[in-house]
């Protein structure tokens, strides 16, 4: 790690993934933008126009993966910046749900890029706090969500300005984070830093524990980031401001991963893995039956919740499945966000036929599946950290 400038790193991926976070409110808020009472989208519509950032993703990290190792970390994050650049121009040039959907596919290309880049290069730099320094990261998640959701109600709502103002916002920290990272030397990944070889990291992919994380990471990404980018429909009747519901849940999730460190050294990651699926499903079904302000402490339930999910499953694999070295960590993600690119239609059909709480109804089914998983997954690492000490 000599001469390489890990603070600075460190700063510049958070900028990077400050840029991902905000295209999440951003598009949450242009939901009834383009929607039934602007353009005249559909929620079935608007769902497949905001697919793509999420399966969009999720080709960049199963593509972006295995070629951090080759090309290295520094070329995936500079074409990552590209994408990005692309995307923010494209969506304030969006008119109709096709300019929607390509706008869509370039942003969720470039972020999917910043997780396939970032997250091993965190995991290389801090190899005895992985799981730590991976929670530091993802506060940006939350903490851009919050922050864009603000920008957005201030320019839109309070302000009365344009959406593509709105959206122009993005250009900040994209520029930001291209400062910092100009310049400077990047890590190597873990993987050939432990001189793993290829061929063994792939067949890693195919043990039974990766397996089974990889399927929990279709239900946490979709209890939490469903729920979340379908905010503004799934609230639109409950007495509040919808979008200071997101930022209200994604302050309590940037708080809570700030300060994750203990909570991980008291509960271990698949203590909190249950943790959390206990409290996103009692936050899913409280917020069917609240309304008003109460509509608060239902999310702070949900936020309790989901805080932990995304960077603790990540970190369990680094952790423990080590040798499936960055490819181990984008198909985790990009499963995720596949996942999600599924929900989103599915929520908005449930929403045009059923209404809101048969939506969340149904989605609290995955925390529910995922907490019978985690009690398996706590007591087999409780017996396999027995056998190893």
């Amino acid at each position: 790690m000599e001469n390489i400038n890990k603070n600075r790193l460190f700063i510049a991926s958070c900028m990077a993934l400050l840029v991902t976070s905000m295209t999440f409110a951003i598009r949450a808020r242009l939901e009834t933008v383009f929607g039934p009472e602007g353009v005249g989208l559909t929620l079935e519509q608007i769902g497949y126009a905001f697919g793509p950032a999420f399966y969009g993703f999720t080709i960049a990290m199963i593509i972006g993966g295995p070629l951090v190792d080759t090309l290295g970390i520094k070329k995936i994050t500079w074409a990552a910046f590209i994408m990005h650049a692309i995307g923010i121009v494209w969506t304030i040039m969006a008119k109709d749900m096709t300019s929607l959907f390509t706008a869509t596919l370039f942003v969720g290309i470039g972020n999917g890029l910043v997780e396939a880049a970032l997250n091993p290069m965190i995991a290389s730099m801090y190899p005895e706090n992985k799981t730590k320094m991976l929670n530091r990261f993802h506060v940006w998640f939350p903490g851009g969500i919050a922050i864009g959701g603000i920008l957005g109600w201030l320019v839109m709502d309070v302000a009365g300005l344009s959406w593509q103002i709105m959206v122009a916002l993005l250009f900040i920290p994209l520029i930001i984070y291209a400062f910092l990272f100009f310049g400077q030397k990047f890590p190597v990944t873990e993987r050939v830093q432990m001189g793993v070889s290829s061929s063994k990291m792939w067949s890693s992919l195919g043990k039974p524990l990766f397996i089974f994380m990889v399927f929990c990471m279709l239900l946490t990404a979709a209890s939490e980031l469903g729920t979340t980018q379908r905010i503004e429909s799934l609230l639109k009747e409950s007495g509040t401001v919808p979008l200071l519901v997101l930022v209200f849940i994604n302050g309590i999730m940037a708080f809570g991963r700030a300060f994750a460190g203990k909570v991980i050294h008291r509960l271990q990651p698949s203590g909190m893995l249950l943790f959390s699926a206990i409290f996103t499903f009692i936050g899913l079904w409280l917020m069917t039956i609240t309304s008003g302000a109460m509509t608060f402490a239902a999310a702070g339930v949900f936020a309790v919740g989901i805080t932990f999910f995304w960077p603790t499953m990540l970190g369990f694999v680094a952790e423990y499945l080590p040798e499936t070295g960055a490819l181990g960590l984008s198909v985790m993600g990009g499963a995720g966000m596949f996942s999600v690119s599924i929900v989103l239609p599915i929520m908005g059909r449930l929403m045009d036929d059923g209404g809101t709480i048969e939506a969340l109804r149904t989605m609290s089914i995955l925390p529910a599946i995922l907490i019978f998983a985690f009690i398996g997954l706590y007591v087999y690492m409780k017996k396999r950290n027995k056998t190893t000490t």
